[in-house]
């Protein structure tokens, strides 16, 4: 029994521990971008790494979310005769839910793990000692440029994920399927706002996840272990952890934002 109370309470202290490192890790990164006002060249590459370079993924993946949605919509609409309020549903998916979750998840994957490794892998061929040991601040240099373009690609990602969503959805309801296009337009202008739906969804909800995304990666890959082992493990870590946490804060935000609290 000791052994098991011993265990939880070293699991507890570690864990706790870790979060504090973060938000250290954080604040130091966040006084870090002051830097690329002096070096603007640096946020560009970075944000054709880890933006220009998740396209592909984001688009495919994007299409055919809104085609699934648009087959699912007008399965259970057409029993009602509502089809012509399938786009407001395809739009209200994609806008509030679907298209910032997935893209988080899309990216924490694709460009967060890439980040972590690639981080950990200079950690482990010493490679940010070095640039200590020549009085360059890797926060600086390197962990600000890859953290700030995240941080501004996140938002741009998931705009484009939700509008390819639509197109996807318009194709499978009104080239396949024959819904009126008329309607299918009008419902979703007439449903849609603005500031409460793509304020909230498309342009909160994903810098919050962008945020997370990338804080997650930069420190997973700053913290990794210098061994093969201990960069993959990192990386693993980065998905797991942002998944959970980019799940965990849809619900937060999705309370807070629509009224249900």
């Amino acid at each position: 029994m000791t052994a098991w109370l011993t265990g939880i309470g070293g699991f507890v202290l570690h864990n706790l521990t870790r979060l504090g490192r973060a938000n250290l890790f954080l604040l130091r990164l966040l006084g870090a971008l002051r830097f690329l006002f002096r070096r603007p060249g640096l946020l560009i590459k970075q944000l054709y790494v880890v933006g220009v370079l998740s396209l592909p993924i984001i688009l495919v993946s994007g299409l055919f979310v809104g085609m699934v949605l648009g087959l699912q919509g007008y399965a259970n609409l057409v029993d009602f005769g509502a089809t012509s309020s399938l786009g407001t549903v395809v739009a209200l998916s994609l806008i509030r839910e679907m298209g910032p979750v997935l893209t988080a998840l899309l990216y924490a994957g694709r460009a967060g793990s890439a980040l972590t490794a690639e981080i950990g892998l200079m950690k482990a061929t010493e490679q940010l000692a070095s640039m200590q040991m020549m009085a360059v601040d890797p926060f600086e240099r390197v962990l600000a440029p890859r953290f700030l373009a995240g941080c501004l690609a996140v938002p741009i990602l998931t705009g484009i994920f939700t509008a390819v969503g639509i197109l996807g959805g318009y194709l499978v309801a009104v080239v396949q399927l024959g819904v009126d296009g008329g309607a299918f337009w009008a419902q979703m202008q007439a449903k849609v706002e603005l500031f409460a739906d793509v304020g909230n969804g498309v342009l909160i909800k994903s810098a919050v996840f962008g945020l997370l995304a990338n804080w997650v990666a930069l420190f997973e890959g700053y913290e990794a272990l210098p061994t093969a082992e201990g960069v993959s493990l990192a990386t693993t870590r980065t998905v797991v952890i942002t998944s959970l946490a980019v799940l965990g804060w849809d619900f937060l935000l999705t309370a807070l934002m629509f009224g249900v609290w």
